[in-house]
């Protein structure tokens, strides 16, 4: 049952994001795992509109941020005001309490106003003047980023980028994967006409499956190792953390779900590396020509032997 609603999930989304199926899996795996996503691409390649499919394919409540140089932190969690009629203090609830928060363009904002998101996005709860609210649940962030455009914007510190479960881009489209885009988008408004598939309980339901999902003793102990190749790599100055470790493993087993499977194959893992382990990596000065850090983990994954055994035996 479970599989069969990803697979809806995955079709909804696709009636408008054309040629972007590794994407919007990937996206469904960090949903799966209860992760976040860094969408890093240029502008006008369907960011926002992959979003925005997301959440009118899940009966959820949606929120957005647009980040800007100006935006304080309280615009994002939420702040304290005072009620003259009622005589007291009240607490005004900003976007992030939401089960699906778009942070569009993350970097235009100060670093003081993107760590806002830190306890949002690890402990899926806010503190503000000392009272800690917990935020709904489901709760999943996307966050965008221009890669190329630096001016007026503040590059993400590794913290913040070892928040987010996987980095992930656009896929490019085929002339005839365009053609049939412009088609559609003609006389339509294909994301207007998107229905709900499922709904939050049965979204939890399928979170707490994913952490259910098999993986064999020697597939762990290759993933350990491909992580740990990270930290031992002459380009690399910083590895991947054990958090990035636990993130490895739970996107593997999304992944799998994914493709309709209760267990681990050495594909899943493969799939989901660069995604999740690539900017967790602090390359050296030297390391620049030409290898960055999707390069290295692909190097990694050819140099450590894959183990070979029967995946779906316990």
């Amino acid at each position: 049952m479970e599989f069969e609603i990803l697979k809806n999930l995955r079709d909804n989304i696709g009636k408008v994001m054309i040629g972007n199926e590794r994407t919007v899996k990937l996206i469904l795996t960090a949903l799966l795992a209860r992760g976040h996503v860094l969408l890093e691409d240029v502008p006008g390649t369907g960011k926002t509109v992959l979003a925005k499919s997301l959440a009118k394919s899940v009966d959820a409540q949606f929120g957005r941020v647009q980040f800007t140089p100006d935006l304080l932190p309280s615009d994002v969690t939420g702040l304290n005001y005072f009620d003259a009629k009622e005589g007291e203090f009240k607490f005004r609830e900003g976007p992030v309490f939401c089960n699906i928060l778009l942070a569009d363009e993350i970097n235009r904002a100060t670093p003081k106003t993107q760590s806002s998101l830190l306890e949002c996005m690890a402990e899926h709860q806010v503190t503000v003047d000392g009272v800690t609210r917990k935020l709904a649940e489901p709760f999943f962030v996307i966050a965008t980023q221009n890669p190329l455009e630096t001016l007026g914007t503040f590059p993400l510190p590794e913290a913040q980028m070892d928040r987010f479960l996987m980095r992930i881009s656009m896929e490019d489209m085929t002339q005839g994967q365009e053609l049939a885009m412009v088609e559609r988008f003609l006389l339509e408004e294909p994301l207007e006409e998107l229905g709900k598939l499922c709904g939050g309980e049965e979204l939890l339901a399928l979170q707490e499956q994913c952490r259910q999902v098999y993986i064999h003793r020697d597939l762990l102990k290759y993933m350990i190792e491909v992580v740990h190749g990270t930290r031992t790599h002459g380009r690399v100055t910083c590895g991947v953390s054990p958090r990035g470790t636990i993130a490895f493993v739970r996107a593997a087993q999304g992944f799998a779900m994914t493709e309709g499977r209760g267990y681990i194959v050495p594909e899943d893992i493969k799939s989901v590396a660069v995604p999740v382990l690539a900017h967790r990596l602090s390359l050296s000065v030297s390391s620049e020509g030409g290898r960055s850090e999707e390069k290295v983990i692909r190097d990694i994954l050819e140099t450590v032997a894959l183990p070979t055994e029967d995946w779906e035996k316990r």
